[in-house]
């Protein structure tokens, strides 16, 4: 195996509170938000960069303007579908009342504010229906499973996460009838017109996990300005150096790392491409999950779409919170479990064995942490003497040979 230290994109917000204020800024937020009006704004359960921070930004813009600003969490059944496991999520990250300077006010009550133009009936968080202001917080970036000009940023967080566990079972349903995108832009539209949408807070990350861009939107412009940001994360997006390997390794997946818990815009099996991918996703005959991220609690949605995993895997997960997760989804199958041995060198010596007529010292391997940190990958010499790179690297170790610990388990890759 060889260490590949990868080079992407990499523009960089150096200031969060001071980006924060003036996206916010720009919306001339004070002809709208009156001193002493409330302002819910929505926390969601993705592992945000920065997010802890960002949110104490816009918490103290706005006390700043004489409102009262509280957090929902905005989540849909994320949490095991419970008030309380909603909290504790956020808390998990860091956004805490004490830090952020507002409380958290969690509830999987739902009002129904409305119905699109189609009959759909459209869902908000009851806590968030009752304040006088809605601020909406979200990531832009590429979604796992749908794929358009709109994937997950503002309009899908109103959808899915303030739609809480009720709307998010809905709209699951739905769109497995429907295409994606209609159905994302008129539930917001109609969010927009009925519910006391006040703004938008954007954020776009780079290929490093960081912060790259934070812009506002006011809720008439939220259409166009996802679109134009999403463009700029597909740019950013880390990758893998490689679109094709024989076995990919993820040490760790997690809902604070993925919606599918492994980025599928990184290692391919995209749902939404099922029957016909396109020509530039990646494709790894074999996924190899070690373990689950301390922050995603035992949930485990998405494991299912890999291949192997470990006892000690599968012995981790809090399969309540996660089949409730892929159900909700309308994906069932995110949830079944791959086979599994005690130890990584089983798993790998039955992987190896399969991958075609290929010896399994010329397996075509890569190795990451997780799909966020894509910076350094491990990948073995067929990869770089047989594949086209995808992105620009250096070799920084290697090679040198697969090493496991007296316990038959690969030891963690520490950059």
């Amino acid at each position: 195996m060889l260490r590949l230290r990868q080079k992407f994109p990499r523009p960089r917000v150096e200031n969060i509170p001071a980006a924060v204020r003036d996206a916010l800024r720009g919306l001339s937020l004070a002809a709208r938000i009156r001193p002493g009006q409330t302002v819910a704004l929505t926390a969601g359960s993705r592992g945000i960069a920065n997010i802890p921070v960002i949110l104490k930004s816009v918490v103290q813009y706005l006390r700043d303007l004489g409102a009262q600003p509280y957090l929902v969490p905005a989540m849909g059944s994320h949490g095991g579908a419970t008030a309380e496991g909603q909290r504790h999520l956020l808390e998990s990250y860091g956004i805490t009342e004490a830090f952020v300077g507002a409380p958290i006010r969690s509830s999987m009550e739902v009002v129904e504010v409305g119905k699109t133009p189609e009959g759909w009936p459209v869902y908000l968080d009851k806590l968030a229906a009752q304040a006088d202001h809605i601020g909406v917080v979200a990531r832009v970036k590429p979604h796992t499973n749908y794929h358009g000009p709109i994937e997950s940023g503002l309009l899908k967080m109103m959808m899915i996460g303030l739609g809480k566990h009720v709307g998010a079972m809905w709209y699951h349903r739905l769109l497995l009838e429907h295409p994606y995108d209609p159905v994302v832009r008129s539930v917001g539209r109609t969010l927009r017109a009925k519910a006391p949408i006040a703004f938008g807070l954007c954020i776009v990350e780079n290929g490093f996990d960081e912060t790259a861009l934070i812009e506002g939107a006011a809720p008439a412009d939220f259409e166009p300005i996802e679109e134009r940001l999403l463009v700029k994360a597909r740019e950013w997006l880390a990758r893998l150096p490689f679109n094709e390997a024989d076995l990919l390794i993820i040490d760790e997946i997690g809902k604070e790392i993925s919606g599918s818990g492994m980025d599928t815009n990184v290692v391919g099996r995209k749902r939404a491409f099922k029957n016909q991918p396109p020509d530039n996703e990646p494709q790894m005959r074999f996924i190899f999950i070690r373990g689950l991220s301390a922050h995603t609690h035992g949930n485990a949605a998405g494991i299912g779409f890999a291949d192997f995993t470990t006892s000690r895997c599968v012995a981790s997960l809090n399969y309540t919170a996660t089949k409730i997760n892929c159900t909700t989804s309308g994906y069932p199958q995110g949830a079944n479990i791959p086979v599994y041995y005690d130890t990584d060198r089983e798993v790998l010596d039955v992987a190896l064995s399969i991958i075609g007529t290929r010896s399994p010292e010329q397996a075509r391997i890569m190795r990451i942490r997780n799909t966020l940190m894509l910076e350094e990958v491990e990948a073995s010499e067929p990869c770089l003497a047989e594949l086209r790179p995808m992105t620009a690297f250096d070799v920084i170790a290697g090679p040198s040979e697969m090493v496991f610990d007296a316990a038959g388990n690969l030891p963690p890759l520490v950059w």
